[in-house]
């Protein structure tokens, strides 16, 4: 299993003025990916620009600590070992990353008044963001991330997003159980999804038209972790589901139905052959942010909720795809 580790690029831009110091920020660095290596997974660390260029101090940049004799040769190989790309976008196949990166996407992250464009892309792979602890502001397990964005029908959206984040070891001990539960539930692309359907939502039915959606969503695609993380919380809900209305507002969902003129236009879209063989118009909806991908469901009775399209936003009177 690998984990995705997004440099918050905020906390390199003021190099610290001596050697020194610089020496303390690589070590605490070095600690803090090992100790997320120690929960049994693989990482990669997605970097703004070449890791490598990374200036710690005037005129002592990586490479030049890579070649400090006072340094631990221990720490100088885990260094040239790490597994680095950049920029953030490399082996992601969506564009809306490489659109944020290039400050040209729908929406813009912000962290205390400056644009954070790791922190956001670590929002966005639903990963963790890892800083060097060059200022105070960045020694919290958490961040408050502002995010301001274009929904479907282009109207301004401003929300406070809260991050999951590490500058020191003992950061990464309080996200353990989320690192862990990815592990239990991390699939590499929608084919594995798939099949592991059975296993990952046993209280959730699909129907056959879904395996098309999901099996063709790649490794490395934006909307896949989104994917995996709303169906889990519909699976979480439909366990929990003994009586009454599937309510989902104690859930991280963000969810939707339709207007009766989007219904009465459209409803042919949203009508699905279900695996009981009936045919069922589906109207209440999960919106995935900042991919424009909607997840249909059909609660029919407790233990029964039917996934009924995984996809593109479907046609609407105000949005016509």
């Amino acid at each position: 299993m690998e984990i995705n580790l997004v440099l918050n690029e905020l906390s390199l831009q003021n190099p610290t003025s001596d050697k020194e110091t610089a020496r303390q920020w690589m070590s605490n660095f070095i600690n803090t990916v090992k100790a997320v290596k120690a929960q049994g997974v693989k990482v990669y660390l997605r970097t703004k620009d070449d890791f490598h260029t990374t200036i710690l101090a005037p005129e002592y940049p990586l490479r030049r600590w890579l070649n400090d004799k006072e340094v631990d040769q221990v720490e100088q190989g885990f260094i040239i070992n790490l597994a680095t790309g950049s920029p953030f976008s490399t082996n992601i196949a969506n564009l809306d990353i490489q659109d944020i990166e290039n400050n040209a996407g729908l929406s813009e992250f912000w962290h205390q008044g400056e644009a954070a464009i790791g922190l956001g892309i670590a929002y966005m792979l639903d990963t963790l963001a890892i800083s060097f602890i060059s200022k105070e502001c960045w020694n919290f397990s958490r961040l408050k991330l502002e995010v301001r964005r274009l929904n479907e029908n282009e109207e301004v959206i401003n929300d406070i997003l809260d991050i999951l984040h590490a500058s020191r070891s003992n950061h990464v001990q309080e996200h353990a159980e989320w690192i862990q539960n990815r592990i239990r539930t991390g699939v590499i692309d929608g084919e594995d999804l798939w099949e592991r359907k059975g296993e990952l939502f046993p209280n959730l039915e699909f129907c056959d038209s879904v395996s098309k959606q999901l099996r063709n969503i790649r490794v490395g695609q934006l909307e896949l972790q989104p994917v995996t993380k709303t169906l889990l919380e519909l699976e979480k809900c439909s366990n929990k589901w003994k009586k009454g209305y599937f309510n989902l507002d104690d859930y991280p969902i963000d969810e939707s139905g339709e207007s009766e003129a989007t219904l009465n236009k459209y409803g042919s879209e949203r009508t699905f052959l279900c695996p009981d063989e009936k045919e069922r118009r589906f109207e209440r909806h999960a919106k995935l942010k900042f991919c424009n991908w909607r997840i249909y469901f059909f609660p029919v009775k407790p233990g029964q909720v039917i996934i009924g399209y995984v996809g593109r936003h479907l046609p609407t009177v105000k949005y016509k795809t």
